[in-house]
């Protein structure tokens, strides 16, 4: 689904998602991903839920965010408690939602110069 168009002074923007890419200015992506309004990692090596856990969250924590948005695929699904207790001990926000309300939410924080980073779950094989 494209997304409207929007003046934005970041790097990076979601231009448009489907149930397995996500659209980073442009440019397609079919790996989970990590994004901000100035940085791009991908490909994160988080593929499912499951596999989410305190060391692939390091790159995300170097960035030192506000807010992260946790897009868990196509429908919103919660990660284990001590997840949310990591980035709640560190004063940052965790927000889990499918990738469609992450793409819209991320684009919404970044336009407003918010401190947020995007944590993208993508499975290849799916």
């Amino acid at each position: 689904m494209p997304l409207a168009e929007d003046i934005a002074t970041s790097r990076y923007r979601i231009t448009a998602y489907s149930a397995a890419t996500i659209t980073v200015s442009g440019q397609v992506y079919r790996q989970s991903l990590l994004l901000s309004a100035d940085r791009l990692n991908c490909p994160w090596p988080v593929k499912s839920l499951a596999q989410l856990d305190v060391d692939s969250l390091q790159p995300i924590l170097e960035q030192q965010p506000a807010v992260v948005l946790l897009g868990t695929g196509e429908r919103q699904r919660f990660p284990d408690a001590k997840i949310f207790a990591h980035f709640g001990e560190r004063g940052i926000g965790l927000e889990v939602m499918d990738n469609g309300a992450l793409c819209r939410t991320f684009n919404i924080l970044v336009a407003e110069d918010r401190a947020v980073v995007a944590a993208i779950i993508l499975d290849p094989e799916s």
